[in-house]
């Protein structure tokens, strides 16, 4: 069995993950996971009277965990970008299936259920403000996922390919990697009611999402690239910056996850919506009603 040694897996004194400060029987097996911290009280709040187990915080990663209609959930921040999310990822992953007793690998493996509910910026005219958009493929500007062995194992390399190409993706820059998020749970939370896609997770809200303010881009016309981008009839649809590192990792580590979000900027139209607060109340509502 596998043994992982101090320097590797980082226990606190309390027997807490090293970064979340979460105690392995404080993970529920369905996660929804959030950028902002404070999110993380307004997904409790809709939780079951006197039903929180734990709530902690350490920087920017806080987490609860209560029961939404007897579901056992846990509600977790990574704060932004795929960087954090490798550190919510692995620790997860840890928490479920290491025993910090021991550092010792567990024989009998927990396989998670993990949402990630975020903002967006809408890529193609047909998708108007307010729009809930869910995942199908994210699409890693980041590069976290070559960092790991058997990359290309859960990646659609044709669809990668052909992006490359077809955008003039700048050749300094880590390749994308493209990779599907769990079928079923996106025909469970998706349902009939929200729109499905391809979403680039970015990493960084400027320059890497094509905005432009007082320096400019590598390739300027990335944006009408991307929006014109074509696959096996597959488009790409909208950016955000978390949901490929989270996919990839599920797959790599035998997790079920998706990404979901409601788009508060069209960027074809140059418009946003800073007042969106309600509509992604009713986006969490609803993934806990469906999760």
């Amino acid at each position: 069995m596998k043994t992982f040694p101090a320097s590797q897996l980082i226990i606190n004194a309390d027997g807490s993950a090293f970064h979340l400060h979460l105690q392995p029987q404080f993970l529920a097996d369905k996660i929804i996971l959030v950028g902002d911290q404070n999110r993380v009280n307004m997904v409790a709040s809709f939780f079951d009277e006197g039903s929180i187990e734990c709530d902690v915080q350490s920087r920017e990663f806080h987490t609860i965990t209560g029961r939404y209609h007897g579901k056992r959930i846990s509600c977790i921040s990574t704060g932004i970008g795929t960087d954090n999310c490798d550190i919510v990822m692995n620790e997860i992953d840890a928490l479920a299936n290491i025993d910090f007793a021991t550092r010792t690998e567990k024989a009998e493996k927990r396989s998670l259920e993990i949402v990630r509910v975020g903002t967006c910026g809408g890529m193609q005219e047909d998708i108007p403000l307010g729009t809930f958009l869910v995942s199908e493929k994210s699409i890693g500007f980041d590069g976290v996922l070559a960092f790991y062995e058997g990359r290309d194992e859960v990646c659609d390399l044709g669809f990668e390919n052909a992006l490359v190409d077809f955008i003039h993706y700048p050749a300094k820059a880590a390749r994308p990697y493209v990779v599907a998020a769990n079928k079923d749970l996106v025909n469970r939370i998706a349902g009939d009611d929200m729109m499905r896609g391809c979403t680039i997770a970015a990493n960084g809200f400027y320059g890497p999402q094509g905005r432009v303010l007082r320096v400019g881009l590598a390739v300027p016309d990335i944006n009408e690239r991307i929006t014109n981008f074509r696959y096996e009839g597959q488009r790409i649809t909208n950016y955000e910056m978390e949901g490929s590192c989270i996919a990839g990792l599920a797959l790599h580590m035998g997790h079920r996850a998706m990404t979901v979000c409601c788009v508060i900027a069209q960027r074809k139209a140059e418009v946003a919506n800073t007042d969106y607060k309600p509509r992604i109340k009713q986006l969490v509502q609803t993934v806990l009603e469906r999760i």
